[in-house]
């Protein structure tokens, strides 16, 4: 089976955050880091404000449903920092992103050891985020819309991951 990583690069909302932590439960995520800005719950030794852990953890647990509690979460500067760390274990990363040269998530392959990146809600990946990666894959879109939530697409993502794996 597959070995999965999520790496969240720069959200915003802890409503997204919560609802992935939860699909990061479901489908068996071996570790997401929330990079940057990305809002994450409690930790061991955190550092951070204490009314900033309480409000954060209590806004991702209302979406989370107790996965902030099952998944580990760590929390890393940069995105950039993500993927290195990452590639020096051997992980293959995967941006999840529309763009020219994804190739389609429904003819992709992934590795044994599959680390994915997704972006922030309204700019998505970075260039130099996207650079980093080694191959884009993104999710079919057959509406008016151009995007989905992130959250939707990292919960797609991942089934589509897992189901590929089992």
């Amino acid at each position: 089976m597959t070995q999965l990583i999520l790496i969240l690069d720069d959200l915003r909302s802890t409503a997204n955050v919560g609802s992935i932590l939860r699909s990061a439960d479901s489908f068996a995520v071996e570790l997401v880091y929330a990079c940057g800005s990305t809002p994450y719950p409690r930790l061991v030794k955190d550092e951070r404000d204490p009314v900033v852990i309480n409000r954060n953890s209590r806004a991702i647990a209302r979406a989370a449903l107790g996965a902030e509690q099952t998944v580990r979460v760590e929390h890393i500067d940069s995105s950039i920092a993500a993927i290195e760390a990452c590639r020096q274990n051997g992980w293959t990363i995967i941006g999840l992103e529309q763009d020219a040269n994804a190739t389609p998530m429904h003819q992709f392959k992934p590795p044994q050891k599959t680390a994915l990146v997704v972006g922030a809600e309204v700019t998505g990946l970075s260039q130099a985020t996207k650079m980093a990666c080694d191959q884009l894959v993104e999710i079919a879109q057959f509406g008016s819309k151009e995007s989905l939530n992130v959250a939707v697409a990292t919960g797609i993502a991942l089934y589509r991951l897992r189901s590929e794996s089992v």
